[in-house]
């Protein structure tokens, strides 16, 4: 009689066992599932798993025989992972209770950590979030000026507004006048700044 080499990995519900029997014959193959433990048999090969490590289902325990190896799916009793496939170890049936436990104390600690998330998130968007002049009289720059003149704009009657974009347009944004009698009578000239000349775009 000689040892197989075998190994196994497991997920909570069942653990596959692998035999390496290069060219079993399936109508020679024999494994025996017992609540605790099984025996694999194949002519002068067998193997002894017992104690197993925990409780499995014999009637739904089952194998499937390859070219190269035979796969042993064992159905665990109760759910839960083993941390290994031989030894003695308590009821596992009684074992579940305490193995499940832990999973409401992690889902319950999900929604908070999902909820501190969200809130840290909120304060960085926040505190990025450019604040206006009338949250901070010091705020400076082109957005401040811009909103200025955004709400002129939109407080303005129609006289106001024409002679606004009237001036901005001709004088090519250097000049913006809200006196519609005066930018009426002629055209608004190029205004630019101290020390710089205004020149026509040219493609």
């Amino acid at each position: 009689m000689s040892s197989i080499r075998h190994e196994f990995y497991e997920t909570d519900d069942k653990l596959i066992l692998t035999v390496f029997d290069r060219g079993a014959d399936p109508a020679q193959v024999n494994v025996n599932f017992q609540p605790r433990g099984l025996s694999y048999e194949n002519g002068d090969k067998k193997l002894e798993v017992q104690p197993l490590k925990g409780q499995i289902d014999p009637e739904k325990s089952s194998f499937a025989v390859g070219k190269v190896k035979v796969e042993i799916r064992l159905v665990k009793a109760a759910q839960g992972r083993w941390g290994g496939l031989i030894g003695d170890a308590p009821d596992p049936l009684a074992n579940s209770a305490s193995t499940s436990a832990p999973a409401p104390k992690a889902g319950s600690t999900l929604p908070q950590a999902r909820k501190n998330w969200d809130s840290l998130t909120k304060g960085i968007l926040e505190s990025e979030k450019p604040k206006t002049s009338t949250e901070d009289p010091n705020v400076s720059g082109d957005s401040t000026l811009n909103e200025f003149f955004q709400n002129l704009f939109a407080s303005a009657d129609d006289d106001t507004r024409k002679a606004m974009m009237k001036s901005f347009q001709e004088s090519g944004g250097t000049a913006l006048s809200t006196n519609w009698d005066e930018v009426k009578k002629a055209p608004v000239p190029v205004k630019p700044p101290a020390g710089s000349e205004a020149r026509k775009w040219e493609q």
